[in-house]
């Protein structure tokens, strides 16, 4: 069951680049195994887990191109179940209709139904560059490890991961609000602890041209102060 899930959410994150596919999408049918997915700037993060047992199943994610034949090509960047795949590249195709995707798989039809169109001011594929240490804003070093968090119009998920040594360090993610200067996370699994499942963190933010500023605290009560930059 949980191959033939991963199978289904990879070969619909492979193909939604399109611009009117952007935002958040939920599989249907799962039962209280829930797989969702966001794409924003040409990137996708997907999630297999079950909130009502706080259980994380798996995640993947990577970039994406699209074209007009409908046609849409992926580069895996990490994948918890097969971190082997981390480098390929896939083709294939999609059918959308009325806010549903489905997508045909050894004959068999999967479909995702729309969650968000993924407009908002905090929409889009961040990277942390910079991080608060002894009162002063430090600049973090590009290169292949990397901390990510990828936002639609009402969900978000962070990542973690080394793409060179294909390495995953943990995800977490949820629903969010952001109104008035203040961002909400309402955390729906988290792979490094279960217990934060249910909980929500409140944070300082506002946006500065590419810039996120972000400050608060963490999931452990300890204060942060964060710019995160957006990566298209």
């Amino acid at each position: 069951m949980k191959k033939i899930i991963t199978l289904a959410c990879f070969l619909f994150c492979v193909i939604i680049g399109f611009a009117q596919i952007d935002g958040a999408w939920k599989l249907s049918g799962n039962g209280t195994i829930e797989v969702t997915c966001i794409v924003a700037d040409n990137y996708f993060m997907q999630t297999t887990y079950d909130k009502t047992n706080k259980l994380f199943v798996n995640t993947q994610g990577g970039t994406i191109t699209a074209g007009n034949d409908g046609k849409m090509r992926v580069t895996i960047e990490f994948n918890t179940e097969d971190s082997s795949s981390a480098g390929q590249s896939h083709i294939l195709d999609y059918k959308l209709e009325n806010n549903v995707l489905t997508i045909r798989i050894n004959g068999s039809d999967k479909a995702w139904q729309r969650i968000d169109d993924g407009k908002g001011e905090l929409s889009g594929n961040w990277r942390i560059t910079e991080r608060e240490q002894n009162g002063k804003m430090n600049p973090m070093r590009p290169g292949p490890r990397k901390t990510l968090k990828i936002l639609s119009g009402t969900r978000f998920q962070w990542v973690a991961i080394n793409t060179e040594t294909k390495e995953f360090f943990g995800t977490g993610g949820g629903t969010y609000t952001f109104n008035n200067g203040k961002y909400t996370e309402n955390i729906e699994f988290f792979s490094r602890d279960n217990s934060r499942v249910g909980a929500s963190l409140s944070f300082d933010g506002k946006v500065d041209n590419k810039k996120w500023h972000h400050s608060g605290k963490s999931s452990k009560g300890d204060p942060i102060a964060e710019i995160w930059t957006r990566q298209n």
